[in-house]
């Protein structure tokens, strides 16, 4: 198992003038919280952390989405050489933008699914806002970019055709907001996304969602898969140092048996952990549910 540290906050929005959130603190917070010790990674790789500016840029309707491109191609290429070398990659993020680095990475050694488990289903497109009226974050963007809708710096990827992973490929575990009349992304109901929100999965029990996602996964057989870890799908209760936080969410518990039984399977090739915002977070109390959580999963 080979750990990339990706120290990004390119995709997330100030919380409030002159803010610039911490996400990219969190590899390196994790890590000094006892993950590389307990992990005990064959390699550790590092990449530079990027700039950050709350600003708009020329030739993109997104916060950094130039930086971010660079960021995910250079992220693209530490995985693809993980798993060239027989690694399991665990990417450490940072904002949920580093998904499309990661995948772009992993799909250089075939076509892909993706178990998405995030409280939200970060499938903001220009197709379901106005791009004129505000300015994007890639952060709640992620799940529509790598299937493919978003601006070409974000879905066109070196050796890749069409999308990163296609929808009927992709599980989303966790999100909590669809049943709020101003839900902001309606239209991942009418996808071929296999979708698991968090009150489904609550009330089946993670046996059950194992069951719904090998059934999708199944469908393409020979495929490798992704984990997307994004820390906010559990509850606020138990993770409040996240952007956005939310109840109600999955139990650890029930994390655990899911993210083991999914990260043992051999066509796993690796998982990105995101949106952990140390600052949020002064006594270290919320990194170690983090790195208890990492810990107790069988990464090979």
């Amino acid at each position: 198992m080979r750990i990339i540290m990706a120290p990004s906050n390119l995709g997330l929005s100030p919380l409030r003038p002159g803010h610039e959130p911490g996400t990219w603190r969190a590899p390196t917070v994790l890590m000094n919280a006892g993950l590389q010790e307990l992990l005990a990674p064959a390699k550790v790789v590092s990449l530079e952390r990027p700039a950050y500016s709350p600003e708009a840029q020329i030739g993109t309707q997104l916060r950094n989405g130039p930086r971010m491109r660079s960021f995910n191609l250079a992220l693209a290429d530490e995985v693809d050489q993980a798993l060239r070398e027989g690694d399991f990659a665990l990417v450490l993020g940072g904002d949920c933008s580093i998904l499309l680095g990661a995948l772009a990475g992993a799909r250089r050694h075939g076509p892909l699914s993706l178990l998405h488990v995030d409280g939200h289903s970060d499938f903001r497109h220009p197709g379901n806002y106005d791009t004129n009226a505000m300015l994007g974050a890639a952060a709640g963007m992620d799940l529509a970019m790598a299937t493919g809708k978003g601006e070409a710096w974000a879905v066109d990827w070196p050796g890749v055709t069409g999308p990163l992973v296609a929808e009927r490929n992709v599980i989303q575990l966790g999100e909590r907001e669809n049943p709020n009349p101003d839900f902001a992304w309606p239209d991942v109901n009418w996808t071929d996304i296999e979708r698991i929100d968090v009150f489904e999965a609550r009330q089946i029990g993670s046996s059950a969602v194992l069951e719904k996602i090998f059934r999708r996964l199944a469908l393409s057989p020979n495929y490798g898969f992704w984990v997307h870890f994004d820390v906010d799908v559990l509850d606020q209760e138990i993770m409040p140092a996240v952007d956005c936080p939310g109840s109600p969410g999955l139990d650890v518990e029930d994390l655990v048996h899911v993210l083991s039984r999914c990260v043992s399977d051999q066509a796993c090739l690796g998982m990105t952990v995101t949106v952990f915002d140390p600052d949020l977070d002064p006594d270290g109390r919320y990194a170690e549910v983090i790195v208890d959580i990492l810990s107790h999963l069988p990464l090979r």
